[in-house]
């Protein structure tokens, strides 16, 4: 049985590919004129999967819990975590190198930048911080709250931890 121009065709792309033949050659076969790189494969983080970590009182002021999410895998850079904020409970002043976006889902809290007003947050609310913007974020006085922080490293680090913010800061 003959074999069609477009199955002859088909059946060379697929053995440049695998034979490692020049692009040019490749691409006159019908096969992508450059390699592919290989894909990895579709993960799923179970809930309850990841140990939940307290935060730690150098960073945070009240009682913190920290759930993982994901953690980025080259070239990602971007990575993620539930954090619930019991009532009172708040960051440090801190920088993220290229921002972070914080999405609440759970509660009530509060925001800050540096030389802004205190933002009142609540669930489906998205904070973007900007790269470099300093700033904190907690529960309010008497209400926890969660959300989810997004942030991506640069050079390996994707946070800068200042000094606490003070209750007068806070608003206490």
């Amino acid at each position: 049985m003959p074999i069609s121009r477009r199955a002859f065709l088909k059946t060379g792309a697929a053995a440049a590919t695998v034979l490692g033949v020049p692009a040019i050659l490749r691409a006159q076969a019908g096969a992508p004129s450059t390699p592919q790189r290989p894909k990895a494969a579709m993960e799923i983080k179970r809930a309850g999967s990841q140990a939940s970590a307290k935060g730690e009182a150098e960073y945070f002021t009240g009682t913190v819990r920290r759930d993982p999410l994901f953690q980025p895998t080259a070239p990602a850079r971007a990575g993620g975590a539930a954090v619930t904020f019991e009532p009172g409970a708040r960051t440090a002043w801190h920088t993220h190198p290229l921002g972070q976006i914080l999405i609440v889902t759970a509660g009530c809290g509060r925001v800050q930048r540096l030389g802004g007003s205190i933002e009142e947050i609540r669930p489906g609310d998205v904070v973007l911080i900007p790269p470099g913007e300093k700033h904190w974020h907690g529960a309010t006085p008497t209400t926890a709250m969660t959300h989810i922080a997004i942030s991506e490293a640069l050079d390996g680090k994707n946070v800068e931890w200042m000094e606490k913010v003070s209750d007068e800061q806070y608003g206490k």
